[in-house]
């Protein structure tokens, strides 16, 4: 199953973690760049699947979980989750 990670998703996670581009590029083993050119994408992010796969990985290792569209969290703890807007009558 592809590894789909938003870029809004990517500096959330960050946020949440009170890091910075720099130490996550360190946390997942992988450029500076390569963590700014991900989170620059539009919408899903583009990069090698290898170094996709290193981000998430350091992301879950710190206790981030990313959920996917229409999926269920279970785990525990706080976080948010972005949803459609309401709609004002």
């Amino acid at each position: 199953m592809p590894i789909v990670i938003t870029a809004s998703q990517m500096r959330a996670a960050r946020a949440l973690l009170g890091i910075d581009q720099k130490t996550l590029a360190g946390m997942a083993g992988v450029s500076l760049p390569t963590i700014q050119r991900m989170e620059a994408s539009q919408g899903n992010v583009k990069g090698v699947v290898d170094s996709l796969m290193k981000v998430v990985d350091a992301l879950n290792l710190a206790g981030v979980e990313l959920i996917g569209e229409g999926a269920r969290s279970t785990g525990g703890g706080r976080g948010v989750r972005l949803r459609e807007p309401a709609q004002r009558s």
